[in-house]
C-alpha cells in the first residue's frame, strides 16, 4: 500500500457517470473529473515552525471532495489513486 508522507492523503477517486442527465454517452475525454473519493491513506501531517506535527482533519474511510484539478494521479497495483496535498481537500462528505 501507498504512505504518503507530510500532509499528503492517498485517495481513491469515486468513478463519474458515463451518461449526461439526457441518457447520452460521453465520450471519456468529455466527462468531468470527479472531485470526490475515499480516503485509503493519510501521512502524519505538517510540521510546524516549533517542531511538532498538525495532524491532518482526515482519517482513512472518510468520503472527501477535494479541488478539481489537485493532485498527481497514480497506479499502483493495478488502481488509479490520487495523491493530495491536504489543503487541497475541500469538504468531508457526510
Amino acid at each position: 500500500m501507498l504512505k504518503p508522507l507530510g500532509d499528503r492523503v492517498v485517495i481513491k477517486v469515486a468513478k463519474e457517470e458515463e451518461k449526461s442527465i439526457g441518457g447520452i454517452v460521453l465520450a471519456s475525454s468529455a466527462q468531468e473529473k470527479p472531485q470526490t473519493g475515499e480516503v485509503v491513506a493519510v501521512g502524519a501531517g505538517r510540521t510546524l515552525d516549533s517542531g511538532e506535527k498538525a495532524p491532518l482533519e482526515v482519517s482513512v474511510g472518510d468520503q472527501v471532495m477535494f479541488e478539481k484539478y489537485a493532485g498527481s494521479e497514480v497506479k499502483f497495483d493495478g488502481v488509479e489513486y490520487l495523491i493530495v496535498n491536504g489543503k487541497d481537500i475541500m469538504a468531508i462528505v457526510e
